[in-house]
């Protein structure tokens, strides 16, 4: 044979083998019972056995072509949605809720080696001075709440609180203690706590994410986009970030040239494709695809309008205390509750800059700090007011927190005093604030020893907190799962308690 005879039938044998190839790995996902296309749907079905037996208002089990679409949840729930209130760096509970005088008659003393011996600190070494308390505080409210100054518009809501005073964590980074925070594991790859609501209880309004994201404070959390992501959930149950200034969302506009009908246009033709594809591989992340897709269309039209906070009347603004034109956290707090009016199941905020070392003066816990709790007070009391005059508190949950606690002594780097007064990071003791959405109103629950350093009593884990929220949504957390990897998965991982005592 010729050369080129031989290289022709050496191209139609890889051709040949090429087809078969295809043949075979298509004849294996469509027709195999234990094809991996039927796995695939399986394990994300999986996940919705409990479901098995409920309908929701549209007498829809689990329509695998609409994951967001309502659900019930596995019993009534006393909240329907959740804002979250995420102070990233972690405040100092020192400062605001846990007062302790007895702290203040040890300032400017040594650290006694029994608060140091065998513990682990972010920055600390040598011996620190202890820091007493750098706020005055006062009772409020009918509950005689303790409050500190830096939170004046705040004592006049403490009536509608739950305070968790004894809140404990293993992590003592912010990336992993936000992690644990949000998604039950300090690691990355587990879905955020928004993922897994959206994913029980789907979305009210069509034409919304059932997840939003609000950023303000300049950053990103130490953890990134993690902390609102998807993890093994399937991708369409992430959270979808919004911004207060600008577009609310990226590339929500048309192109120039394409006008609506020819977007539509588009995403029905791209959309056919995505089907085509399901049919053969049952591959669970096309239908995200797809949904995705839908979803941005519709999203054009309704989230500009949203978003739009100008239309909101006069007095909500001052309220607030909302800055024109800026991305600031009165405006993402004002965003929530809009979202949540409109249907959202879960709006996360997220504030940067609560680090409060004492490195330099806007991490100073008598200056840097005191104004990042200007620009949250107002706001914060407002949203509690704002939903509960619109009947909206009873079924929202509110939640307030940072990542884990402030120390008692001052931080001294390196074994050095730092150049402005500040508190390290601290695991045993730091407060989370709740309302709303079932909780007890005017109380307190957990005990800090005399200065505050760790809990002595009520002690919880951010694993019973994500516990609790599941369970004011109508979701036992011991059994809301998902099946990955061979195992069902769930936000609490083996652990976690509902915080019964909290409930009302």
């Amino acid at each position: 044979m010729t050369r080129k005879e031989l290289d022709t039938q050496r191209l139609f044998q890889e051709a040949r083998h090429e087809s078969l190839q295809w043949v075979t790995r298509r004849h294996f996902l469509k027709d195999s019972i234990t094809g991996l296309g039927a796995m695939a749907l399986g394990s994300f079905l999986a996940g919705c056995d409990w479901l098995g037996s409920r309908q929701t208002g549209s007498n829809i089990l689990f329509d695998s072509a609409h994951p967001l679409a309502p659900k019930l949840p596995m019993f009534p729930g006393k909240a329907k949605s959740i804002i979250y209130l995420h102070m990233a760096g972690a405040p100092s509970q020192l400062e605001l809720f846990d007062y302790k005088p007895a702290l203040m008659k040890l300032d400017g003393q040594d650290c006694p080696p029994s608060l140091l011996e065998g513990k682990k600190f972010a920055f600390i070494r040598g011996v620190p001075k202890m820091l007493g308390p750098q706020a005055k505080f006062a009772q409020y409210g009918e509950s005689r709440t303790w409050l500190s100054e830096n939170l004046p518009h705040f004592s006049t809501v403490v009536d509608e609180v739950s305070f968790l005073k004894a809140v404990q964590t293993d992590q003592f980074n912010h990336a992993p203690a936000q992690l644990l925070m949000h998604t039950g594991v300090a690691r990355l790859g587990r879905p955020s706590m928004g993922a897994w609501v959206t994913y029980g209880l789907g979305t009210e309004n069509s034409n919304l994410p059932g997840f939003v994201v609000l950023t303000s404070g300049g950053k990103f959390p130490d953890a990134g986009k993690s902390v609102w992501g998807s993890g093994f959930l399937p991708s369409v149950y992430q959270g979808v970030q919004c911004r207060s200034e600008g577009d609310p969302v990226l590339y929500i506009k048309d192109p120039k040239g394409m006008d609506r009908d020819l977007r539509k246009a588009s995403i029905d033709a791209i959309n056919e494709v995505n089907k085509l594809s399901y049919e053969e591989f049952k591959d669970p992340e096309i239908l995200s695809r797809i949904s995705q897709y839908e979803m941005a269309f519709r999203m054009q039209t309704s989230v500009p309008d949203v978003m739009n906070i100008n239309d909101e009347p006069e007095y909500i603004h001052e309220m607030y205390g909302t800055q024109a034109n800026k991305a600031c956290f009165a405006n993402n707090v004002l965003l929530a509750r809009k979202l949540v009016e409109k249907g959202v199941r879960f709006v996360q905020l997220f504030d940067w800059g609560w680090d409060s070392h004492g490195s330099d003066a806007n991490l100073a816990i008598d200056i840097g700090f005191i104004n990042k709790c200007r620009s949250v007070d107002k706001a914060m009391t407002a949203l509690i007011l704002d939903l509960k005059q619109r009947g909206l508190l009873e079924d929202t949950l509110v939640i307030w927190g940072g990542e884990f606690g402030r120390t008692p002594m001052q931080e001294n780097r390196e074994g050095k005093p730092n150049p402005f007064k500040g508190r390290d990071h601290h695991t045993e003791a730091f407060t989370i604030w709740m309302a709303g959405g079932g909780i007890k109103k005017g109380f307190s629950y957990g005990e800090t020893d005399e200065i505050g350093y760790t809990a002595i009593s009520g002690k919880v884990t951010p694993y019973d907190i994500q516990a609790t929220v599941l369970n004011q949504l109508g979701f036992d957390h011991e059994k809301f799962t998902y099946q990955f990897q061979g195992r069902p998965f769930r936000l609490t991982d083996v652990h976690g308690r509902v915080i019964n005592e909290i409930l009302a």
